[in-house]
């Protein structure tokens, strides 16, 4: 491993930080929904029933409360010995409701603090422009990232963090898996699907102004401080075929295809080639203005960094229906992998794959920046977890990971998600949990949320100690 490897662990805002209408803070989709047990789900499928619903429990409201500990739990991640700390910046805490000219001066002062804490320790911040979190105003308003202005109102906003941030902030994300826009539109995007006829063209058409965001924001990070480092984001994990069948395989190929075609813009600069055919064949005509196609080829990213939980797999069968969860995606069930007690496969392989392909076709850096495993964990009576099945996961993790640095691929660092406890993305409960520091707060919201160390912080010290050598 190289000497400067970035290990460390990440979070998002929305997921963490609590305190969903402190000073000044808008509302973002995260904000209305709650718990799997009570709609969450449902409500993401109709936003305006979720609207006239008042539930019991917002698991975001309060969360773990990281806006009022942050400075407990970042010590915390420097006595691992973290390298890098990735969290996001909230939107909504910057511009409350996205189309302000003059961001909110509480919210940047709540992240300098952040990030003071960070550099305190030497720790350095990999930080996410948005992460699920555009505001809501803007999906009131505008109707979401369908519409053109919110490139505008995203650049307002990354203007203001750049310029704020340019002394204490080195490593960009742009968007947070931004291929989720089309397998999840309402929480990548912010767009309500069910009133639209043409449901590709809408996606695409929001994906095209977020790249184009992207490339823009790309652009304007280099103009402010041309040591700042700009990337993507993909939701990775390698599609394999159920068989050798050349319609599996085939499939399989497409499948993948779909998502590099994100990456294949930002990187490469200029929609593949084989995004004609799919446009055609769906229907889809992208509003494309002039000078758009100048700026995806001018101003591409310096690194892709990715999530990586599983692999995937799939069949050209209409019979094989067999599915499981995933990060998003769902999967034909692997007979060779074992899964999580949320139907996750678990395939550390899968990484090594995945990694070796995303190098081959790009030649560009990679920064693992999500990779973890959620699970119940049970504490005994001092709240000392004994998660052996996690330390497993990450040991077999990270070995993959130093073979494809081995196999030739240049990787920045590796980011662990969920580095502590916090609220699940998918289903808003703190019952599946990540963390090496465990929180104590269930599903209901009950709990002191006070944090203690799990077995596997000391063995995640230790692998940073030695530079990954002692697993």
């Amino acid at each position: 491993m190289d000497k400067d490897f970035l290990w460390g662990g990440a979070v998002a805002a929305n997921q963490c930080e609590g305190a969903y209408l402190a000073d000044g803070k808008g509302l973002t989709l995260t904000d209305l929904l709650p718990d799997a047990n009570h709609g969450r789900w449902e409500a993401l499928k109709d936003l305006n029933k979720a609207l006239e619903t008042t539930y019991e429990y917002y698991p975001s409201h309060e969360a773990i409360d990281f806006y009022h500990h942050y400075k407990e739990d970042i010590a915390l991640f420097a006595e691992m010995g973290f390298k890098t700390f990735r969290t996001s910046i909230n939107w909504t805490r910057i511009f409350p409701n996205g189309d302000e000219k003059e961001p909110n001066e509480e919210g940047l002062a709540f992240y300098d603090s952040i990030f003071d804490e960070c550099l305190k320790y030497g720790i350095e911040p990999l930080v996410t422009i948005n992460h699920f979190d555009t505001p809501f105003a803007l999906y009131q308003n505008y109707g979401g990232w369908k519409n053109r202005k919110l490139v505008d109102f995203y650049l307002n906003y990354c203007k203001a963090v750049f310029n704020r941030f340019k002394d204490k902030v080195k490593y960009w994300l742009t968007f947070n898996e931004i291929n989720m826009i089309i397998h999840l539109p309402i929480v990548g995007g912010f767009i309500d699907l069910k009133n639209e006829s043409n449901l590709e063209q809408v996606k695409y058409q929001a994906a095209h102004h977020q790249l184009l965001a992207s490339a823009l924001a790309t652009k304007l990070a280099h103009e402010i401080n041309p040591e700042f480092k700009i990337g993507c984001m993909l939701g990775a994990g390698k599609t394999y075929a159920h068989t050798c069948h050349p319609e599996d395989v085939w499939k399989a190929y497409n499948a993948d295809r779909k998502d590099y075609f994100f990456i294949d813009v930002q990187v490469r600069g200029y929609y593949p080639s084989y995004s004609k055919r799919f446009f055609k064949e769906n229907n889809i005509t992208l509003d494309i203005q002039d000078g758009d196609l100048e700026v995806l080829r001018e101003h591409t990213v310096d690194f892709i960094s990715l999530s990586y939980y599983s692999s995937r797999l799939t069949s050209a069968d209409p019979k094989m229906n067999d599915k499981t969860d995933g990060n998003i995606v769902p999967s034909m069930k692997n007979q060779y992998l074992e899964v999580s007690e949320w139907g996750w496969q678990i395939d550390p392989l899968g990484l090594r794959i995945t990694l070796n392909e995303l190098y081959d076709r790009y030649q560009k850096p990679l920064f693992i920046v999500e990779n973890g495993l959620g699970a119940i964990d049970s504490p005994d009576e001092n709240f000392y977890v004994e998660d052996d099945y996690r330390i497993a996961y990450h040991r077999e993790h990270i070995k993959a990971m130093k073979a494809a640095i081995e196999d030739g691929v240049e990787l920045w660092g590796y980011t662990t998600w969920g580095c502590i406890d916090i609220v699940s993305a998918s289903n808003g409960e703190m019952s599946k949990r990540y963390g090496f520091i465990y929180v104590d707060l269930d599903n209901e919201g009950n709990g002191t949320r006070k944090r203690y160390k799990k077995k596997s912080f000391d063995w995640y010290k230790n692998v940073i100690a030695t530079n990954g050598e002692e697993l």
